[in-house]
């Protein structure tokens, strides 16, 4: 996946939107009026990301054969180090592998339902018209709703992003100012009736989207053309998914949110997707061992190695394959069950 890096290199979809410079925060992060990425506001808790425990698979009888990566796990033990995440989307420790990653997972599991009856989801990006800027987020986001129905999309997850980013090149070749500006959009995962793949596989519409052609069609292009002319939104599908999960946890990612509310709603539902209509029991994500695909269990480990428990220190790995018995016979982890305790190193 992305990293963190890469939100400040977001693509602008569009060159001929007029756009306003965003002041950069103290930490880095664009913040305008309300508004501000995820990431942006205070720490919670002293605990976000620190270490909490060790969790594996010790089933080494299960281990011994090679995987697809060409090694053999025999006797070795998967180790995965965990954090505390308190789940803000607003905390700058917890947003990214804490609260997008809990939040991705819940949404993937709900459109997966509805792929079931609507077919697959797409990506759309629908931008706000200048005109609306100074819209309540409320009206703002009926509105944007309203133009996604006109368009032919009945249903998915919506996610606001308040602001676009220009990298250097992006400013050179554009002749724009480096860096954030206000261009309210929302980025959706959803579904179109019909599907997209007549405009996907259409020999007039390139990898941007240009719908010079489109006039008079009834695919989903030519019915955004008809609507643009009524309601000003740019309404784009991007390319097809690799992974639906991966997506929305990008988007989560650098999402944004309004700094006055105590509970803002970064993601939200609407159409077939919604509360009402579609009735979705997201079970907790179960951690699975790679190797044999067991879950996996709160391990103490009891070897002489260091195992680096920091995220930002040196050496730190979030998961690792390491012995189960060390170099005397003795062994180096054993599963902990019924007490929550962890040796410290």
């Amino acid at each position: 996946m992305d990293s963190a890096e890469a939100a400040f290199r977001l693509r602008q979809e569009f060159s001929n939107e007029s756009f306003e410079r965003v002041p950069e925060s103290e930490n880095g992060w664009a913040s305008y009026g309300v508004w501000k990425l995820v990431g942006n506001g205070g720490m919670p808790h002293e605990m976000c990301g620190k270490y909490r425990t060790l969790k594996g698979c010790t089933r080494v009888e299960n281990h011994d054969h090679v995987g697809l990566d060409g090694v053999n796990y025999k006797g070795k033990v998967y180790v995965k180090v965990v954090h505390h995440w308190c789940n803000r989307p607003s905390c700058p420790v917890c947003f990214k592998h804490g609260w997008a990653v809990r939040e991705a997972h819940k949404a993937e599991r709900r459109l997966a339902e509805a792929a079931k009856r609507f077919g697959q989801a797409e990506h759309i990006v629908a931008s706000v018209p200048k005109s609306d800027y100074g819209l309540p987020f409320r009206k703002m986001r009926l509105r944007c709703v309203a133009a996604l129905y006109a368009r032919g999309v009945v249903g998915g997850q919506l996610i606001f992003h308040a602001f676009r980013y220009n990298d250097y090149e992006e400013a050179r070749r554009k002749n724009m100012p480096l860096g954030w500006y206000y261009s309210p959009h929302f980025h959706v995962l959803g579904f179109i009736l019909g599907g997209f793949r007549k405009c996907r596989r259409c020999e007039h519409v390139d990898e941007k989207g240009s719908r010079s052609c489109c006039g008079g069609c009834e695919g989903f292009y030519g019915r955004s053309k008809k609507c643009y002319d009524k309601d000003f939104y740019i309404v784009e599908v991007e390319g097809e998914r690799e992974t639906i999960g991966g997506t929305l946890w990008y988007q989560l990612n650098h999402a944004s949110v309004d700094s006055s509310m105590k509970r803002f709603h970064v993601s939200t539902w609407f159409g077939v997707c919604s509360y009402r209509k579609l009735k979705v029991t997201v079970e907790k994500k179960k951690e699975l061992c790679p190797i044999c695909g067991e879950e996996l269990e709160k391990l103490m480990y009891v070897g002489s190695l260091r195992i680096v428990k920091e995220r930002n220190a040196a050496g730190y790995r979030p998961s690792f394959i390491d012995s189960y018995e060390a170099a005397d016979g003795s062994l180096n982890y054993f599963v902990v069950r019924g007490v929550s305790y962890h040796r410290d190193e």
